[in-house]
């Protein structure tokens, strides 16, 4: 009778053959820099709606493309719902399919079953990842926009004769280059910065991420000791970008991207601003707790192959007073 492997060949072997899967996979779904920091490639249909351009201001004219678990879709939701253009601007939601990795529809749309079929329509040829959100323009049927960050300034300033809330402007020309100052920070270390402590391929890039992460946090947190928004007690287009990643945090982030230095209710203000700006009218029908732990730990396979989606936070978390009125 023959002997069986030794236990430590047969680990080292299983250690091997994950590790070079992983690698794999990894590769796909996250592009990395030779140090193994995650690269997030640029959106590529960069257009705008104006009454001077190719895609004038109309109701009823432009739909958006959103998947309920994306914070950059989440975005535009947002916008949509604080400016008031539901009625203007339809929305179709998207799942991701954990089989072949797309976003795909729940009932054809222009024809298409998924994401990327629409991206063809739009661009025949296009060999570019197909992300959302999307500002489909039905008349032309193309892309108008995929960038999360232009679409939301778009929804703010060109809608405002559809808009229920005209009067709010979340990027007002006086607060635009804190605003500005703010988003950029924000995207590199927080926004995205939680991608690259997740994705990250090496232990370097990831103490790196992890520490660019939190010492934002930190200031962050400082910040909202004395103002209750970023910038002084007006709600701004920041405030909508970093809402998103604060979400998601505790319930994804913290555990499965290993962000796990602190979660964001444990910090003395971040908790109670999350609060506030989810408990603004209509801010918390977008957010979907289920699709976020569903997308996630549904389909992000290199990160959770046993796919187990863990048990919901008490949604009074977020329904609990946040105590910032007189900030």
């Amino acid at each position: 009778m023959s002997k069986s492997l030794p236990s430590k060949y047969i680990v080292q072997l299983g250690k091997f053959v994950w590790t070079t899967m992983w690698r794999t996979m990894m590769s796909q779904l996250a592009p990395s820099s030779k140090s193994g920091e995650y690269i997030r490639p640029q959106s590529q249909f960069r257009n705008t709606i104006s009454t001077d351009s190719n895609y004038p201001p109309k109701t009823g004219r432009y739909q958006l493309f959103v998947g309920m678990g994306c914070p950059w879709a989440h975005r535009t939701l947002l916008v949509r719902v604080l400016k008031g253009l539901e009625s203007a601007i339809p929305v179709s939601v998207v799942y991701p399919s954990s089989n072949e990795g797309i976003w795909i529809f729940e009932t054809a749309t222009e024809g298409c079953n998924n994401l990327p079929q629409l991206y063809q329509l739009a661009k025949p040829g296009y060999q570019g990842r197909c992300t959302v959100p999307v500002l489909w323009d039905s008349k032309t049927k193309t892309i108008v926009n995929n960038e999360s960050a232009e679409i939301i300034v778009i929804l703010n300033s060109q809608f405002k004769e559809f808009a229920t809330n005209k009067e709010l402007d979340l990027y007002p020309p006086d607060l635009q280059p804190e605003i500005d100052r703010w988003n950029e920070k924000i995207y590199h270390t927080v926004n995205n910065g939680v991608y690259k402590v997740g994705f990250a391929q090496t232990q370097s890039a990831y103490d790196s991420a992890c520490k660019e992460l939190f010492t934002t946090l930190d200031e962050i947190d400082g910040v909202l000791a004395t103002n209750r928004y970023l910038c002084g007690d007006k709600l701004t287009l920041a405030d909508v970008r970093l809402f998103t990643t604060l979400f998601r945090f505790d319930i994804v982030y913290y555990g499965l991207f290993k962000c796990s230095r602190r979660r964001i209710q444990d910090y003395t203000n971040l908790g109670g601003y999350l609060r506030d700006i989810y408990q603004l009218p209509g801010v918390a029908n977008t957010c979907d707790i289920e699709s976020v732990k569903r997308d996630y730990y549904g389909n992000l396979f290199p990160l959770n192959p046993g796919g187990i989606i863990p048990l919901s936070p008490d949604i009074k978390s977020f329904t609990a007073p946040h105590h910032r009125e007189d900030i």
